[in-house]
């Protein structure tokens, strides 16, 4: 099963500071845990809002609007991917992860091909797998 781990974003974030030193060394330390246990995919951290942009999707007009975005309880700072073999090893591995100060974390899980079964003709499968095939190629 793969999770997204999302980051949430905070006032210090959004004004583009960057973690001390201190955070950093723990966090590559918890980073590179999840790596030698196989469970991280990928992660990073994200620029402020203020360097980002949303397009709205109405009918077919396309609207950007540039950031900074102000609702900060719906802003995230970084990410990572895992792959666990179940939600609650996922969880127990989040439950170690370096944050404190009353930081809520959110844990998707990631849908697979599988969950789009009724939908997912075997021409469209067969495109899916073709795509994740040249992602792959270029990572």
């Amino acid at each position: 099963m793969r999770f997204m781990v999302l980051v949430p974003g905070s006032p210090e974030s959004e004004a583009g500071e960057m973690p001390s030193t201190d955070l950093l060394e723990e966090m590559t330390k918890y980073n590179e845990e999840l790596v030698k246990a196989g469970v991280m995919l990928s992660g990073d951290g994200l620029a402020p809002t203020s360097r980002g942009a949303r397009v709205r999707f109405s009918g077919g007009e396309r609207t950007v609007i540039d950031g900074p975005f102000t609702e900060a309880k719906e802003i995230v700072s970084g990410y990572w991917i895992w792959e666990c073999a179940s939600r609650e090893e996922a969880i127990e591995w989040l439950k170690r992860a370096p944050f404190d100060g009353g930081t809520e974390i959110e844990l998707r899980e990631i849908f697979g091909a599988e969950e789009f079964d009724e939908a997912m003709t075997p021409e469209l499968r067969e495109r899916q797998d073709q795509m994740r095939e040249q992602v792959e190629q270029r990572g």
